[in-house]
């Protein structure tokens, strides 16, 4: 992956005390304002961090305007409706920053994960269960999210995660990746890591041990 694409940008989060009665509404609400402002500007498919993800999938053989990463996805419902669909506070928050800076942001259920989690070519006999409840097999050669066994939690990278590892009420061990691949990556996701730790430690989410959020770079291997 990182051969393929030398440009991508990363950042983890890990928690451990999720809880779905918290009230998020008005950490996001400035994460959303931004972003509808960048959409009075110009539309997401002009934005440099969506234009990057759209040349990624053609590359991958896909149609960027069949199939969208996710904060592409995002922006468009917003553009389009003023306003994202309420899923979880935890979900809710990511997503606020997720399109304030057209960045795609997956939030994991790590109960749901089995071993390590890689991203990497499908070697074709992952499963993907859909959110409708459908199970899919990738493509050889798909990126996916995949898990020591064989549970492919995302498909084509940042376009699509799984059912099977989503966000719900009595998750609480999550892990939060964040990836990009436009020229001012390095330093954007370094901004948005910063300002999603200090969000969620707001609400009292914290990492492992109950310790302070932790966050950093997925090494260059």
């Amino acid at each position: 992956m990182r051969e393929q694409f030398p440009q991508l940008a990363a950042a983890t989060l890990t928690l451990d005390a999720v809880t779905s009665d918290t009230d998020t509404t008005a950490t996001a609400a400035p994460f959303l304002a931004r972003a509808s402002a960048r959409l009075a500007d110009r539309p997401e498919s002009e934005l440099p961090e969506i234009a990057a993800w759209r040349r990624a999938f053609s590359r991958m053989g896909l149609k960027p305007t069949q199939y969208r990463c996710a904060s592409e996805a995002l922006l468009r419902r917003l553009r389009t409706h003023g306003e994202l669909p309420r899923i979880h506070p935890l979900v809710d928050l990511c997503n606020a920053v997720s399109v304030a800076y057209a960045i795609p942001i997956a939030v994991f259920d790590l109960d749901q994960v089995v071993g390590d989690l890689t991203v990497a070519p499908a070697a074709g006999t992952e499963t993907y269960r859909s959110f409708s409840g459908e199970t899919e097999t990738p493509e050889p050669g798909e990126i996916i999210f995949r898990d020591d066994a064989g549970n492919a939690h995302a498909r084509r990278w940042t376009n699509r995660q799984s059912a099977l590892s989503a966000i719900r009420p009595g998750t609480r061990r999550v892990l939060i990746v964040v990836e990009a691949l436009h020229d001012t990556a390095s330093g954007d996701v370094e901004a948005l890591r910063a300002e999603l730790a200090a969000a969620l430690g707001s609400h009292g989410w914290s990492g492992p041990g109950g310790q302070q959020v932790p966050h950093g770079p997925i090494p260059r291997r």
